[in-house]
């Protein structure tokens, strides 16, 4: 908090209690001037390194010169030093670089400069004009701040004529300021792993840490101490080398950085393009890519550099390496092996083998778009091609073992005994769908299926569906139960009629009408 403006009277009072050894919390308590004013005024009086002697002797105006709140720009020290001040921002931001290095330098140039307090005093006041704090110096290379505005731009869909309403993502590194922009079709999962893939193309290398605000798709539950991550966004991390930190719930200074990057896309390239009409994503997102790059290259009146200089002089060099290859997204989903020896992936409605040992355990499911892997208490298990085949199975021989005991009774015997039963319909039909199958476990569950049909419909009707689906291309489950439950099964069957004659009727002229 500045100072706040107080009479000559009062500052000589201040440093008179000062010099008799109270406390600041002393000071403000005798004198009633609030205790941020007497903290700032006792910093600025330690900064001149001058006796109190000296300022009793000063008249009003002198000492209303050399306390105030400005930098005393006509004096021909400070106007060299301030002179480095651009040079210090941009060297602190380097890994390594200290204000005490900074200060031995400028010494080294000029032997009569200011010492070491009055350095960091004079140069604190001007960090606050530039950042508005003064408090945070941002590494080079350390932090990438991500969210997205809370505002929206759109598009005109050419088809319906609907505006079709887009998120936008922003990511900005706090050291340059250096700042990537992208519409997207919405904050899910899929799309802000796009957008991230993207930002970090764009940057060309990795900060050593991600800051996301507490997004749905980045963050499973906030927290202000340890947010926990969910899985895919930390499966990003890794796949980056990178660590993912999202900025702590009801900490506003932590957003402040993006908050503020996100108010001048909304004045630099919002407000531009809300005069303009697009009418795709990719137009609209070729139009920000320009916008951004003029952002980009704006030179910035505090430091006579812009974003882009920034980042190329100090920033660039400190990003990690981008992976060969962009991070692909990967789904994480519980999963219960079934008793023949697989789990189902619901999301394609396919099944995939592990191996037979695991029947009846809690296994993880993890999966992209190519590969599906099987993990039981952090062990990968079984991994397999992704196939997008619903009622499918992918089977690798080494996991099945008909013979073991965790069977049972299950075979292509037990199915063949127990269709008996029913007649040789079933039983043909049975052995139909074990002899279909690359491997017989995987048409048990089909098997158990048909013949529990024969508790909700009997007997006689199960035989007849069995007969009837037997014209069918292939043996299934799903076939011998539409046919009952649509009542196929009590229809006549027209292909197995006996009698292929047509029966008499006058209007058939017969064979001797065409001898004519």
């Amino acid at each position: 908090m500045s100072a706040k403006r107080i009479g000559m009277m009062s500052i000589r009072q201040l440093l008179k209690l000062k010099q008799l050894g109270h406390s600041n919390r002393s000071i403000h308590r005798l004198t009633g001037i609030h205790r941020n004013t007497v903290n700032e005024y006792v910093r600025m009086f330690n900064a001149l390194e001058t006796s109190y002697l000296a300022i009793e002797q000063m008249g009003d105006k002198e000492l209303a010169e050399l306390f105030t709140t400005s930098p005393p720009s006509r004096n021909e020290r400070y106007k060299i030093l301030s002179g480095y001040f651009t040079y210090f921002h941009q060297e602190l931001k380097k890994t390594g670089c200290t204000r005490l290095v900074l200060w031995k330098e400028y010494q080294n140039k000029h032997p009569g400069g200011y010492s070491y307090t009055q350095f960091n005093e004079h140069y604190n006041r001007w960090l606050k004009r530039v950042d508005g704090s003064g408090k945070l110096i941002h590494k080079a290379g350390d932090k990438l701040y991500v969210d997205y505005c809370g505002k929206k731009l759109s598009y005109i869909d050419k088809e319906t004529g609907l505006i079709i309403e887009t998120e936008v993502f922003v990511g900005v590194l706090p050291c340059s300021g250096y700042t990537f922009v992208e519409a997207s079709r919405s904050q899910r999962r899929p799309d802000f792993i796009e957008s991230m893939n993207n930002c970090l193309e764009f940057l060309g290398g990795v900060p050593q840490s991600i800051v996301p605000d507490n997004l749905k798709a980045a963050v499973t539950k906030g927290c202000k101490y340890e947010p926990v991550l969910n899985k895919t966004f930390a499966d990003f991390g890794l796949h980056y080398g990178c660590s993912i930190n999202p900025t702590r719930t009801y900490s506003p200074q932590d957003k402040a950085l993006v908050e503020n990057a996100v108010k001048l896309v909304y004045q630099r390239i919002f407000y531009p393009l809300s005069k303009q009409q697009f009418f795709s994503l990719e137009e609209l997102n070729q139009q920000i890519s320009c916008m951004l790059e003029q952002y980009n290259d704006q030179l910035l009146s505090y430091i006579k550099l812009s974003r882009r200089q920034q980042f190329e002089q100090t920033e660039q060099a400190e990003l990690g390496a981008l992976p060969a290859t962009p991070y692909e997204l990967r789904t994480y989903k519980k999963a219960t092996v079934q008793k023949m020896g697989h789990i189902l992936l619901s999301e394609d409605k396919h099944y995939y083998s592990v191996p037979h040992r695991y029947i009846g355990k809690k296994v993880e499911v993890q999966y992209n778009s190519k590969t599906v892997e099987i993990y039981h208490n952090n062990e990968r298990i079984a991994t397999h091609k992704r196939d997008y085949r619903p009622s499918r199975y992918s089977t690798t021989a080494e996991h099945m073992s008909s013979a073991h005991q965790f069977y049972n009774d299950w075979s292509p015997d037990f199915f063949i005994h127990k269709a008996c039963k029913y007649g040789p319909y079933v039983e043909k039909y049975i052995s139909g769908l074990l002899d279909q199958a690359t491997y017989p476990e995987t048409a048990y569950k089909q098997c158990m299926g048909v013949l529990q049909l024969a508790k909700d419909y009997s007997s006689g009707r199960l035989a007849a569906a069995c007969k009837r689906a037997m014209n069918a291309p292939r043996f299934s489950y799903h076939t011998v139960r539409e046919i009952l439950k649509n009542k196929v099964d009590q229809q006549p069957d027209l292909f197995t009629q006996q009698s292929s004659s047509i029966p008499p009727h006058s209007n058939i002229r017969g064979k001797d009408y065409y001898d004519k």
